[in-house]
């Protein structure tokens, strides 16, 4: 005699069910026409779309870096430029090189006796600016003097320097305590850009 499902132990009958759900499911995956099926068509189409966006993303991200990486490295050649035109700028900037190295000697304790501009040399690249100068004062007030020109923002060239002891009663100027070596120098120093004109000599004396 036949036995009707319920009947059947329920694990069975458990397992039976769940065959059913399954076998209904793949079915509305697979039975064409079915909504399932219409959604996993749709899937798969957007899956084959994904893949070319995903590699164009990736070729994008790396686009994305290079520019990131440029940027830092443009940024890096600015800062450098800006450092290169504090050291030698596009302009001959000659009042405010004349106060960096009077402000040099008067921080060492060394007097500047005379200034005097000479003419512009052109070179190729650059233009040279140089300065005939006369000091005096203490012997390491003038090395410090000269350790300070080194240590200016602008490039400095010291040529034709010629020191010698302070000979009594020889000197023109009022002397300051300690005054033990007078020297005569040429200091230049550069810039980038054309002058309008070449300088007349002038002469700048302090008594």
């Amino acid at each position: 005699m036949a036995l009707s499902m319920r009947e059947w132990p329920w694990p069975l009958q458990a397992l039976i069910c769940a065959a059913l759900a399954v076998a209904i499911i793949l079915a509305g995956f697979y039975v064409p026409g079915s909504p399932l099926s219409n959604v996993r068509a749709d899937l798969e189409q957007a899956q084959s779309q994904l893949t070319p966006l995903q590699q164009e993303v990736d070729s994008l991200r790396f686009y994305r870096q290079k520019r990131v990486d440029l940027q830092t490295e443009m940024d890096a050649l600015q800062k450098q430029l800006a450092t290169l035109q504090t050291i030698v700028p596009e302009e001959k900037e000659a009042d405010q090189f004349i106060l960096m190295i009077q402000g040099a000697a008067m921080s060492s304790g060394v007097s500047l006796r005379t200034l005097t501009a000479k003419s512009i040399v052109q070179q190729p690249y650059y233009f040279e600016m140089p300065f005939d100068i006369e000091a005096d004062g203490p012997y390491f007030s003038v090395l410090d003097f000269f350790s300070r020109l080194g240590r200016l923002s602008r490039i400095i060239n010291v040529e034709d320097l010629k020191l010698a002891a302070m000979a009594k009663g020889a000197n023109r100027f009022h002397m300051t305590p300690g005054t033990s070596v007078t020297g005569s120098f040429t200091i230049t120093t550069f810039f980038t850009q054309g002058a309008t004109g070449v300088p007349a000599s002038s002469s700048a004396k302090k008594h």
